[in-house]
């Protein structure tokens, strides 16, 4: 952990800053020590240079959605190049530009990968927060840049003040318990005048996935011991390897093959992916026991509820939605 981000949390919901006790120091980064406040007497420990802020009583459904990307991220934890492109996708129209000395919530960061491009791309500081064990590997991922801090906490309750600049949300909402009141809540922490960007599965265009991928997962991969469900990924995505090299990848620059495929936008989509990025793709459908897809409609309404303006809501690979908003400033 970095002392400076502690100009970002505060102890919810008393609103007073921090204190710090360090108990070991390597170099910029507090290992070990405590965050403690000073109004209520909470205390929260700092453990291999990560601020935890689990709450005790989780629910089992996150703790088990929590595991399952704690797991997959941890075992996968490598950065690769072409994310970049993928992240800029996710978050068309906005651009490396608006992220130029802003400071930044990343809301369910996983492995780090958006937090390292976001500090790439020129914010001033990224504060990225998973519930997950994932926070292991977006530390490690991340701690060399001086401008990344990660935080394990969750997103319904975060330790953190009104501050940010930016907050984006990259295939996170639709784990959550109450999708609509995490998008509020995370509303909530940005300035006024500050951006919302989001990316969520779509129920448009995954008929087939609702109907006959996730019955399977809520019943059984979600639920199996995760060497089960590792197994099932390995027998799915082996073939699903071969038809993107095979047939995807060929179809991007072939309009007429493209309008032959089975979902074809997504598929060619993803058609250059790593046999390991596919695999764990196949894995992340298969591992929560949490999953929604929404609707356009359903999207539009968050924004229209959370009161934010200037929104552009798009489609993205025909099966998921991209959105962002501005929230209002108040004139008096």
């Amino acid at each position: 952990m970095k002392r400076r981000v502690l100009d970002y949390l505060a102890c919810r919901p008393c609103g007073r800053p921090f204190q710090l006790r360090i108990e070991q120091q390597d170099d910029a980064e507090v290992q070990a020590g405590t965050l403690s406040c000073p109004a209520c007497g909470a205390a929260f420990p700092i453990v291999r240079g990560i601020p935890r802020f689990v709450p005790a009583e989780l629910s089992a459904e996150k703790r088990a959605t929590a595991a399952a990307f704690g797991y997959e991220w941890t075992h996968y934890p490598e950065l690769n190049e072409p994310y970049r492109a993928e992240f800029l996708d996710w978050i068309h129209p906005l651009e490396p530009e608006a992220f130029r000395d802003r400071v930044v919530l990343d809301a369910g960061c996983g492995k780090g990968r958006h937090a390292w491009l976001s500090a790439e791309f020129g914010a001033r500081d990224v504060v990225g927060i998973d519930l997950s064990d994932a926070v292991e590997a977006a530390y490690q991922n991340t701690r060399r840049l001086p401008n990344v801090h990660i935080l394990q906490a969750d997103l319904y309750h975060l330790p953190v003040l009104a501050s940010f600049d930016l907050f984006y949300s990259i295939g996170v909402l639709h784990h959550l318990p109450d999708p609509k009141q995490g998008f509020r809540t995370l509303v909530g922490h940005l300035r006024p005048g500050g951006r919302a960007v989001i990316w969520v599965y779509g129920r448009e265009g995954n008929w087939w996935i609702e109907k006959i991928v996730s019955p399977v997962r809520i019943r059984f991969t979600s639920r199996a011991p995760k060497i089960v469900t590792r197994a099932v990924s390995h027998l799915l995505a082996e073939p699903l390897y071969a038809a993107l090299k095979l047939l995807y990848a060929p179809a991007r620059n072939r309009p007429w093959l493209k309008k032959m495929l089975f979902y074809s936008d997504y598929l060619c989509a993803i058609s250059g992916y790593s046999s390991a990025e596919n695999f764990w793709n196949v894995f992340d459908h298969l591992a929560a026991p949490t999953a929604f897809y929404h609707s356009r409609a359903e999207v539009e309404d968050w924004f229209a509820t959370a009161g934010l303006s200037d929104v552009v809501i798009s489609q993205r690979t025909n099966n998921s939605w991209r959105g962002k908003g501005v929230r209002k400033i108040c004139n008096l």
